[in-house]
């Protein structure tokens, strides 16, 4: 309830580089993102340790970076190395009925591969697919639309908001709920997407272009399918992850693990998750021929910078989550509608996980008597669904 509003600039202004700088100055901020995270987030914990002693800030960025970051990237690295490590390929021209079904299939996979992964598996098969054409923007404005972002909110696993949500006490097959209003997203985007496709696709044939089919090759194929198999162990080490905790305790109760500092401890569930996410990237390596990964185009940039900056993102939100935790219940948003708009606004040009953890916080601090139990408190089914759903 002491936390200066101040602390949280360093927050701010992280997101704000975030959003504006790639665009802005993309070669200046890929070479030096790294020097923007570690500047803002010493900007947070130097003040703050100078108010609050050292030892405490040392605990508060140990339990953000141990008990949230953690599992975050080490989740995110595995799926995105065992989607790496498939390609689906074929000899299907790209037209308005088989871009439909290829965007519908990623949707649906995209809460279990993740956004990520999904968007790796099918980016270039449609790229590739609709090469012949030349009218053709839009459809990776709804690839990403539908594929790398509202795909995922079926699952932790899908989309990081949700994870966050997981690890605060939100059951994992809590968020299926939101199937119907994924459909309906679905129907909507897709209507519209296949009106304009067709639009675009009868000008290209009108200009006299003409599809290619290779002779003898099939209409799909895909290479390194038994690499489901090491998607099923990462989905199960998520799901562990949410049960272990309440088996694995000692005599009082407290879940066992290791003590860090202070009292940030890295739990023993929390180690088997992330071993088993690892083993099975590892294994996907080992069993997979490299000749695949070259084909995908694999590199490790992506991962990379997702692990830089959601490291900076964990630190310097903190401030705001603490002020959240004591002061939620007197920002005003009471109803579901509100934290739908907010949460869904400040999602579409910030990071959506930070915007999510904010505001399941502020809900928790509420004080609610009903709905989904959470470590941050009891928030309203209808609530929940809506801080997710803008998310």
């Amino acid at each position: 309830s002491n936390i200066p509003l101040w602390l949280c600039i360093p927050f701010a202004g992280l997101l704000l580089c975030i959003a504006v700088l790639p665009l802005v100055k993309p070669e200046w901020w890929e070479k030096n993102r790294l020097y923007a995270v570690i500047l803002w987030s010493l900007l947070f914990i130097i003040p703050f340790a100078v108010k609050f002693r050292p030892s405490e800030a040392t605990e508060i960025v140990l339990e953000c970076i141990i008990n949230d970051y953690l599992t975050f990237i080490v989740l995110l690295f595995g799926l995105f190395c065992v989607a790496g490590n498939i390609k689906l390929e074929g000899n299907l021209a790209g037209n308005p009925r088989v871009n439909v079904l290829l965007l519908t299939i990623g949707t649906l996979l995209s809460s279990w591969l993740g956004t990520t992964g999904s968007s790796m598996l099918l980016v270039r098969p449609i790229i590739q697919m609709n090469s012949w054409r030349k009218n053709k923007t839009h459809i990776m404005v709804f690839f990403i639309f539908l594929i790398s972002n509202i795909g995922g909110c079926l699952t932790p696993i899908g989309d990081p908001p949700l994870l966050m949500g997981f690890s605060r006490g939100v059951p994992f097959f809590w968020s299926l709920r939101l199937f119907p209003i994924l459909i309906i997203n679905m129907i909507i985007l897709l209507y519209v997407f296949y009106k304009l496709d067709m639009k675009a696709y009868q000008k290209d044939i009108s200009a006299g272009l003409i599809p290619e089919y290779q002779e003898g090759e099939p209409l799909i194929r895909i290479k390194g399918l038994h690499n489901l198999i090491f998607i099923a162990m990462i989905v199960a080490a998520v799901i562990l992850s949410g049960v272990l905790p309440t088996v694995l305790v000692d005599g009082a109760g407290e879940a066992l693990g290791i003590t860090v500092f202070g009292e940030v401890r890295l739990t023993l569930s929390a180690i088997i998750e992330i071993t088993i996410i690892l083993v099975a990237a590892f294994l996907s390596f080992k069993t997979t021929e490299a000749k695949i990964r070259t084909e995908n185009h694999f590199t490790w940039g992506a991962i990379e910078e997702v692990a830089v900056l959601f490291i900076g993102i964990f630190i310097t939100m903190q401030p705001a989550l603490m002020i959240l935790k004591s002061a939620g219940a007197s920002l005003g948003l009471t109803e579901p509608f509100q934290m739908f708009w907010v949460t869904g606004a400040l999602s579409s040009f910030l990071d959506n996980t930070p915007t999510y953890l904010v505001f399941l916080t502020t809900a928790g601090a509420m004080n609610f008597a009903e709905g989904v139990a959470t470590t941050l408190g009891t928030v309203p089914v209808q609530m929940l669904l809506a801080i997710s759903c803008g998310a």
